[in-house]
């Protein structure tokens, strides 16, 4: 079967697959690899299979649908978000209108929304595929019967039916992504050595935080890790499909969460010498064990991205973040600093029962940490997740529409409003925050400094830029929207 995976376009620089679908204040872009490992799954049952980029490559609206339409799909998959669902169904209308092909739609928006996706899509959305996809699509692509294909949902006499669940999938029979399929240089990020490919470790988290939609929506509450010998071979697989990368992101939540798994994928690097090749960063939460730290180092890592998220325990609490305190997130970024990590801190305003003080004390905290680069976010609550249930029926919610998430010009908008905290102190702490770590000569002299190469000053450059664009952009066309009555 010819298949087509499309990343739609939805305007400039929106970051599609990544945790908040949105243009970044970074102007970074995510690799697709989940879509990639549907991919490959497909290439190795047979399939033709195409992948159009349209998101990270900035197309035209028409331009991705001609270049899709050129391919003649027989199947068409597409990954969906909230922001841009309106605009995803109609591209994928026109599309189906020229090829008279399926339509299949995936991601956490698609297996959250099923009933209201097959409603707005109606005409033109034959499958949506709930929760882990790759086996669903592959199914489907075989011919297997619709009510036969586990996770399925799909339409019967105009009713949907929903299959019963996949059960998990286990991780080390998944081939790696078909990155041939892509161009590394598609996905800038000033933090990242560049070019860069991301890398997926495991699936699944054992944390609950309310915001995290991941594994409340698509992957579950069980952490399933590859076997480290997988995870190595994919990085030397990365390193022979394109070997111009400078970098590899284990993207997985949270990489260390399982201490063994960490020792023996470190170890195996060494052992290969694959840290004399490439360097690696990884996401981390602050409850790490620091005793993994220097084995990290060693074995080539080079940035710890960590989700801090707030300067106060009680806003910690407030989303469920696992035991994570203050006291043990300033001690985690001082031994990890003193290791000679490069630092990425991840904060958010706007926890439950948020203040002007509490936003006060997560920025003053972002500012007292030893860290190279951070970024704020509003906490966004998305579809699926138990913070929008919780904001919706406690009307703190101010979206009334799809298109609401976003603001005119593609940033991410605030949805959350309290009483005590409105969305408009929740965006004004955010750009307060970024510009007073970014703007203190201490900050400005740090970044100077560990410039050591030509990448790292167009990393640099590249992150100025986005920064002034970020705020440019926000003083022309300032983010408002009514609260819910």
């Amino acid at each position: 079967m010819n298949v087509v995976i499309l990343n739609p376009s939805f305007g400039d620089n929106f970051v599609r697959v990544a945790r908040w679908a949105a243009k970044s204040r970074g102007r970074v872009q995510r690799h697709p690899e989940y879509l990639l490992t549907a991919a490959q799954v497909l290439i190795d049952n047979g399939h033709q299979v195409h992948f159009v980029e349209a998101a990270a490559r900035n197309f035209t609206n028409e331009e991705s649908i001609e270049t899709t339409v050129s391919l003649k799909p027989e199947l068409l998959v597409m990954h969906v978000t909230t922001p841009s669902i309106y605009a995803d169904l109609e591209q994928a209308k026109i599309i189906k209108e020229n090829t008279k092909c399926k339509v299949v739609l995936v991601g956490q928006h698609a297996t959250a929304e099923v009933d209201n996706t097959f409603e707005i899509g109606k005409g033109v959305v034959d499958y949506i595929l709930a929760r882990e996809y790759d086996y669903t699509l592959r199914d489907l692509a075989n011919g297997v019967a619709d009510d036969q294909n586990l996770g399925l949902c799909w339409l019967k006499d105009g009713a949907v039916k929903k299959n019963p669940p996949r059960p998990d999938i286990d991780v080390n029979q998944l081939p790696f992504p078909a990155w041939s399929l892509i161009w590394p240089q598609w996905y800038p990020d000033a933090g990242k050595k560049f070019p860069f490919l991301t890398l997926i470790t495991g699936r699944g988290c054992n944390n609950a935080c309310t915001f995290c939609r991941d594994p409340q929506i698509m992957y579950g509450y069980k952490l399933r890790n590859r076997r480290a010998d997988l995870v190595v071979a994919e990085m030397e697989y990365d390193l022979k499909v394109h070997p111009q990368i400078r970098e590899i992101m284990f993207e997985t939540d949270t990489f260390a969460a399982q201490h063994q798994h960490v020792i023996d994928v470190c170890n195996l690097i060494i052992e290969k010498g694959l840290q004399r090749r490439i360097s690696w960063s990884c996401n981390m939460r602050v409850n790490t064990d620091l005793n993994l730290l220097p084995l990290m180092r060693q074995a080539g890592c080079r940035m710890l991205m960590t989700g801090f998220e707030f300067g106060t325990d009680e806003n910690l609490r407030a989303v469920h973040k696992g035991g994570v305190r203050i006291a043990m997130a300033r001690q985690y970024a001082e031994v990890a600093h003193r290791l000679g990590f490069t630092l990425h801190g991840c904060f958010m305003i706007g926890a439950p029962g948020e203040t002007k003080e509490s936003a006060r004390k997560t920025i003053d905290f972002a500012k007292s940490l030893p860290l190279d680069t951070i970024q704020i976010t509003g906490v966004a609550a998305y579809p699926g997740t138990s913070l929008y249930q919780w904001a919706k029926k406690n009307n703190y919610l101010l979206a009334k529409d799809w298109r609401d998430w976003l603001t005119e010009c593609g940033e991410q908008r605030t949805l959350l409003s309290y009483p005590q905290f409105s969305h408009e102190d929740i965006d004004e702490h955010i750009d307060i925050g970024l510009k007073e770590f970014y703007l203190r000569p201490r900050q400005i002299w740090r970044m100077l400094i560990s410039i050591h190469t030509t990448g790292d000053l167009l990393r640099k450059c590249y992150g100025l830029k986005a920064f002034v664009d970020y705020f440019a952009k926000k003083m022309r066309a300032p983010a408002v929207l009514t609260p819910a009555s």
